[in-house]
């Protein structure tokens, strides 16, 4: 019977010895279950775990403690080799000195294949990546692009369960990094097999995604569909992690299951709120969330919960956008409004030194654990 998740991590730690003679855990006891035909993204700075627990399901580094399955079955101490997974590196890792034709073969050539079915097997790898006719080519002939295609294609040549990316999109420019990942989460759905992605890059996990997970410091952070961790952060580093938040501490003055009353010193009032990290208590010290977009600026006093005087600090134009830096009793915030109608007319923008008045939507205020 086939296991309902393709990849299993079940309270996984990964140590290492740095070279100072000191146990580190780059993996501390991690549990995750990535269901199968999945788009899965592990999110996180430099030396979060991503890239560990990705070696550790590949089986280029094994757990120190707890346990890797794979479709069900126990794989932690399994050689790479014997799991149906492939990887795709950022680097390509391609073989410059041979075709195109002759990488995706590669892999099939040393597990004996025949040479028609590994003929009809590259011919179709190809297709799926839309490389069709480019078989004769060598690595240095194909744009940047094209290379990925090719390493995702040698990797899929050999139809593995799982297929492993670790950061595959990182050397690409910008333009086109952004047309790959639509690329890749179509072929994704389309043949339906597990992705698993390393990334740093919060947008690059939001846009290809079903699930994330947040990862800080060996542990995951939150782990949800990508609406879920950007509307309701699980605390106040993937808040911060993922898009921009501006903050505000204070200490919670009364609670409910829906609502937080939380007392800012800074604007020396309370800011009305959804509690959203769990175990909040009463008389705890919070931080208060609001993501820029989410705060609505008038010009009028509206007489409405959550409603502040404010001065404009500045005004940047970035076209799509206007970033609006205001000061509230001594806080800083920033606002961001989309640009819907045409601002040619000078009128149109906020000037520093004009008086506004800012609106904060208590369900788009989140109250949050410091930590």
């Amino acid at each position: 019977m086939t296991s309902e998740f393709a990849v299993e991590m079940r309270d996984v730690v990964k140590k290492f010895i740095t070279p100072e003679g000191n146990e580190m855990a780059a993996v501390d006891h991690v549990t995750m279950q990535i269901k199968n035909g999945e788009f899965f993204s592990m999110l996180g700075s430099s030396g979060c775990g991503k890239t560990t627990s990705l070696r550790m399901v590949a089986g280029f580094e094994w757990p120190t403690e707890g346990e890797v399955y794979i479709e069900g079955i126990p794989m932690g101490h399994t050689p790479p080799f014997q799991r149906k997974v492939n990887t795709v590196f950022q680097s390509y890792a391609l073989f410059q000195h041979l075709t195109v034709y002759q990488n995706l073969a590669f892999g099939l050539e040393m597990e004996g294949a025949k040479e028609d079915e590994i003929k009809r097997r590259v011919g179709h790898a190809l297709e799926m990546v839309q490389l069709t006719g480019m078989d004769r080519r060598k690595p240095k002939q194909l744009s940047g692009g094209q290379q990925q295609r090719v390493a995702l294609a040698r990797a899929l040549v050999k139809t593995p369960d799982v297929l492993l990316l670790d950061e595959p999109l990182g050397a690409l420019d910008l333009k086109l990094r952004k047309e790959m990942q639509l690329e890749l989460k179509a072929l994704q759905q389309q043949l339906g097999i597990t992705f698993i992605y390393v990334t740093h890059d919060q947008e690059e996990a939001l846009t290809m995604s079903d699930r994330i997970a947040v990862m800080s410091k060996g542990k995951i952070q939150q782990l949800g569909t990508p609406v879920e961790v950007y509307e309701r952060p699980a605390n106040k580093f993937v808040a911060d992690f993922i898009g921009e938040s501006n903050f505000l501490e204070g200490k919670i003055k009364s609670l409910s299951k829906d609502e937080a009353s939380v007392f800012i010193p800074s604007l020396n009032a309370d800011v009305v709120g959804m509690p959203v990290s769990e175990g909040l208590v009463k008389g705890e010290e919070v931080v208060v969330s609001i993501r820029p977009e989410k705060i609505r600026v008038t010009e009028k006093d509206l007489k409405n919960t959550n409603l502040f005087h404010a001065r404009v600090t500045n005004t940047v134009y970035i076209g799509a956008d206007t970033h609006i830096y205001v000061d509230v009793n001594g806080a800083k915030l920033k606002v961001l409004e989309q640009n819907r109608i045409s601002r040619l007319d000078p009128k149109s923008f906020y000037v520093v030194g004009q008086d506004v008045w800012l609106m904060l939507m208590p369900e788009n205020t989140l109250v949050l654990k410091k930590d």
